[in-house]
């Protein structure tokens, strides 16, 4: 029997198997797939076994055990590990930041974020984004007019609520 059609008598079954040994549809087909690598690599000296699906199995098997191995070390040494500390919410002027950012057009966003968080040059992100640099300026700017603006609105609705509810 040629490889081929091995492939296409052994694969459902062995696909089905290797999900019983895992439960994770995703792993099963990794490990069947890997099996049929190796398979495919000795050909020669698996068509040959009285019964290569078998063949087939003892490699998901062992592919199996070695991935709950590998679980069994990464929960251990995750265990093991200290906590990590606790993170600080963000601070108010970051949340209305961000919910400015998320008002502006996807161009000018991502310019400013290229400039201010990832200190890019307007001669980078115009290199990056395949406008040209006055482009660039104009997005810049642009956007940074509109958070300021966005900003103003917002500061100025949180003041009015906040006085409000101090009534």
């Amino acid at each position: 029997m040629d490889f081929d059609g091995f492939y296409r008598d052994t694969s459902r079954r062995l696909l089905r198997y290797a999900y019983g040994l895992t439960g994770d549809p995703g792993e099963a087909q990794d490990l069947v797939q890997e099996a049929y690598a190796r398979a495919w690599q000795r050909w020669r000296r698996v068509s040959g076994y009285d019964d290569p699906e078998a063949w087939l199995r003892l490699v998901v098997n062992r592919l199996s055990a070695d991935r709950w191995r590998r679980l069994g070390v990464r929960r251990a040494r995750a265990a093991a590990e200290p906590p990590l500390p606790p993170v600080n919410p963000p601070s108010e002027d970051v949340v209305l930041l961000v919910r400015a950012m998320r008002e502006l057009p996807d161009k000018q966003r991502r310019a400013l974020a290229l400039h201010y968080l990832l200190d890019r040059s307007i001669a980078e992100i115009a290199a990056e984004s395949g406008a040209s640099q006055n482009t660039v300026k104009s997005w810049l700017s642009r956007g940074r007019a509109a958070l300021a603006a966005a900003l103003d609105d917002t500061r100025a609705t949180v003041t009015t609520e906040g006085a409000r509810r101090a009534r």
